[in-house]
């Protein structure tokens, strides 16, 4: 017994099979003969009787199932005609199939025909009752109006790989080595139909290896059967960054159809591949494909496809958290924002940035190749990266090298070179990208601004900026010149910053987005003979001394602003900079009251600079209590002559000191302070003497403060602007047979483990407001329950510049309600701003990606003159 291998489309890449020359038969039994072939999911020779049986009998009902059968094997140069004339109406076709006008509308696409394509997608929505085919056929529109304006990007060149590793079946999942010297790909390796006769453990796709040379790519090389398992397709190749492990799918077809694909990973030692293990966790009841590695908060994860339950369309994206030793985390769906109702498939990761292929995001042709920039927290929307790397038909696999300037990708458009079995568009071919490489550079001069002379033993640091946060990426020296030189990356913003003893520093800065060819950036720096200075060096401790307490409280008093201010003007000069926020206490009191007490007093600092803009990851808080006495130093000598320098203030020292109450109560009060200091960014800072004098300026009156007595209030709180300590109780919620549904807007979205997490459910997470008058302002307050079996514990609210808000309480047990009221004044919404996020960040950690847990609520508008 003999059967066909049919085409296996995207999933596998593209396989075609036909009979041999045909016996003439009548139109009954070529019919016969061509449902028996549906039967089987041998599209190819179904298609090839149905044809046959039109040619004999002009029979115009066999327009739609030659239609769906070529747009189904990508043929759309036929799919086109047969729809065509299904759709065509007039006295022999009276009741056209318009349900079909969205598959005519796409080939039409396909074949690059876009404004007609637009005008039979309008006909589509205007009749079609589908809500998911209505959205796909307006995304679809979007797609052919971007096809028409875009532009070839000059800076990449796409050429056809070769005949050696391209045959007129389907290659797919092209991956260069980070040498950029060896390709992995898999393909069924053939020119000709193949045949699978009964027990055949050999006609299957296989993972091939090229390697490169002048010549071009050589003639793939098998890999053994520890990889290549027989009786399977082994497809979908990827390594890990470090080339030390291969991830790729094993699968299995019903005729044309995917039915089983599960992924699996081999280890590489010296030269060798292990036989691979399957991966626990990821796989299960449905279709796992097209592996990646990439990583995600700080931490390793595996991007792939899948069809499970609870996606938003057919293939969605997912990510798994490595936790060590071949073990992954429950799969997570990367949510609306990359995903649609359509198929998101073959991701790619690469510095931050992951590329993957869709036919439902607004694109060229079918499936087009898209990035979406992750920063730190959530995805950016996604990009097409336009021509040459999409065509009017089906771009997939898209990959960079190590280097970033050279790459491949899979298609079956039509260009010079591709290979096709059957018509022109049906298999896939396996081209390189080569990315034009430009380089940028400074050269930075350092002058004395008042007499232009050259100025040596100049520091010039070079940050990389951004709209939140910066980094320092390089610092140099000069003692006996005054130039410099560094190397700059493309597409990003910088500025230097220029530093000499004595002198005021010097800052410029410049980008190097969209350059299209090299370019040396030059600047110039003049340093100003500048007053006397103290320059802060990191790790060592600094003292803000008008930082102070109630006491037994945590609360920042007004007086301590200035010296938050002086922090937050330090951080905001030297965006890179991180800082450690220290609290100690002296040593009255119990080890673990101090310790306590010091840490909410390093939190309660923290999150008055959080709420000025300073990232959290900024800024590490730290309550020491009393484990780490001041030592006395030249400064605090000069304010309490009776301490020695270098004398540790410990509770032996300061005891024999209570005959004199005043010098007992000082020297308590030097070892109760707040600290800042500098661990990573700038290794040095200089403060003019001026600034050091008002932050330094405060009187010393030797006790803490204790708060004035307040009536107590004996009716129950509503709640207390900025999220106080006040906690509403409602009895608890059992979520016995209902289960917890965690929204999209929430970082918990696709975890299936919810256990020791409070979860935020609100009463509603969007709210519209309708038309706003511009001016007019608004209030909406949103109510939720914590329905998780641990407190909740909002760390921080933040709003754009539009909106203000409260919360109420900032703890909120199993069970208890919460409130966020926001007030929204529409004069300061920007003309194109139509909606509002309220994001929410908790102290509670998600122990799977070490990382705190988000939740955002939205609000909506239309904002009228």
């Amino acid at each position: 017994m003999k059967s066909y291998i049919a085409i296996l489309l995207f999933l596998l890449g593209g396989l075609t099979s036909f009979a041999q020359p045909l016996n003439r038969a009548t139109y009954a039994m070529m019919i016969e003969e061509a449902e028996n072939q549906m039967e089987k999911q041998d599209y190819y020779r179904a298609l090839e009787w149905y044809e046959k049986a039109y040619d004999e009998s002009k029979d115009r009902s066999l327009y739609v199932i030659m239609a769906d059968l070529s747009y189904m094997l990508r043929d759309y140069r036929k799919s086109e005609r047969w729809y065509g004339r299904a759709l065509k109406k007039n006295k022999r076709n009276k009741t056209p199939p318009e349900e079909k006008r969205f598959e005519y509308a796409r080939s039409l696409k396909m074949n690059g025909k876009y404004d007609e394509a637009i005008v039979e997608f309008d006909r589509f929505i205007a009749k079609t009752k589908d809500p998911v085919k209505k959205e796909l056929a307006e995304l679809e529109k979007v797609g052919c109006e971007y096809a028409r304006v875009a532009k070839e990007d000059e800076q990449v060149t796409l050429t056809h790989a070769g005949k050696k590793i391209n045959t007129k079946i389907s290659e797919y999942s092209p991956y260069l080595t980070n040498d950029n010297q060896e390709m992995y790909y898999s393909s069924l390796n053939s020119d000709d139909v193949i045949e699978l006769e009964e027990g055949d453990q050999e006609s299957y796709a296989k993972i091939f290896k090229s390697t490169r040379s002048d010549k071009g790519w050589s003639e793939g090389e098998a890999l053994g059967e520890e990889i290549n398992r027989p009786g399977f397709y082994n497809t979908n190749v990827r390594l890990s960054p470090d080339e030390k492990r291969m991830f790729f799918n094993r699968s299995m077809t019903t005729g044309s159809v995917l039915t089983e694909s599960k992924i699996y990973m081999s280890e590489r030692s010296g030269g060798t591949w292990s036989p691979p293990n399957e991966l626990a966790n990821v796989n299960g009841d449905f279709i796992a494909k097209s592996p990646c590695v990439g990583e995600l908060f700080g931490k390793e994860v595996l991007f792939f496809a899948s069809d499970m339950d609870g996606g938003e369309g057919g293939y969605d994206l997912y990510y798994a958290t490595y936790k060590g030793n071949g073990q992954y985390g429950d799969p997570v769906n990367l949510g609306p924002q990359l995903n649609t109702v359509g198929n998101e498939d073959t991701p790619f990761y690469r510095d931050g940035v992951l590329y993957f292929s869709s036919d439902a995001h607004p694109g060229i042709g079918g499936f087009d190749v898209f990035r979406s920039d992750w920063n730190g927290t959530r995805w950016s929307k996604p990009q097409n990266m336009g021509r040459p790397f999409n065509s009017s038909v089906d771009d997939l696999y898209f990959m960079l090298d190590k280097e970033g300037y050279h790459g491949a990708l899979a298609s079956n458009r039509i260009a010079e070179g591709a290979r096709s079995l059957h018509g022109r568009t049906c298999c896939n071919d396996i081209y390189n990208v080569s990315l034009k490489k430009i380089v940028a550079d400074l050269v930075a001069l350092t002058y004395d601004s008042d007499t232009q002379e050259p100025l040596n033993n100049v520091t010039l640091e070079i940050f990389e900026i951004s709209d939140k946060d910066s980094k320092l990426v390089g610092s140099k020296t000069n003692g006996s010149g005054n130039n410099f030189e560094f190397p700059l990356e493309l597409d990003k913003a910088y500025m230097i910053v220029g530093s000499a003893d004595n002198y005021e520093a010097d800052t410029a800065t410049f980008n190097t987005v969209s350059l299209f060819d090299s370019k040396t950036y030059n600047e110039k720096l003049d340093l100003k003979p500048g007053k006397i200075v103290e320059v802060l060096r990191r790790e060592e401790p600094f003292v803000l001394e008008n930082i102070l307490y109630d006491f037994n409280d945590d609360k920042i008093k007004p007086e301590a602003e200035s010296d938050l201010e002086f922090i937050y003007g330090l951080m905001t000069k030297y965006p890179e900079m991180v800082i450690e926020l220290s609290s100690h206490t002296d040593a009255r009191g119990g080890d673990d009251f101090n310790r306590n007490l010091s840490q909410r007093r390093a939190e309660s600092a923290r999150r008055w600079l959080m709420r000025k803009g300073i990232p959290r990851a900024r800024i590490q808080a730290k309550g020491y209590g009393e484990s780490q006495p001041q030592t006395v130093n030249e400064k605090i000598h000069a304010k309490f002559p009776f301490l020695p320098v270098g004398q540790v203030l410990t509770e032996e020292y300061i005891n024999p000191l209570k005959a004199d109450e005043k010098q007992f109560e000082d020297a308590h009060q030097v070892n109760r302070r707040t600290e800042f200091k500098i661990i990573s960014g700038p290794r040095s800072i200089v403060i003019e003497e001026e600034k050091l004098i008002q932050i330094g300026n405060r009187k010393v009156d030797g006790s803490e403060q204790k708060p004035t007595p307040k009536k107590q209030n004996k009716k129950k709180s509503k709640g207390r602007r900025g999220g106080g300590d006040s906690i509403q109780q409602v009895p608890n919620i059992k979520m016995q047979g209902d289960p917890v549904k965690i929204d999209k807007l929430s970082s918990l979205y696709g975890k299936k483990d919810l256990t020791g997490l409070p979860i935020m459910q609100f009463d509603e997470r969007v709210f519209d407001m309708g038309e706003i008058k511009k001016g007019e302002v608004r209030e909406h307050t949103f109510h939720y329950t914590n329905v998780g079996d641990v407190d909740l514990e909002i760390d921080l609210v933040q709003v754009c510049e539009c909106t203000e808000r409260e919360y109420a309480p900032s703890v909120v047990k199993p069970g208890g309600r919460g409130w966020i009221k926001v007030k929204f004044d529409s004069g300061k919404a920007t003309d194109d701003q139509d909606s509002s996020d309220v994001d929410v960040y908790l102290k509670n950690i998600d122990p799977e990606i070490d990382a705190p847990i988000f939740e955002r609520v939205r609000f909506v508008f239309k904002v009228v003159e």
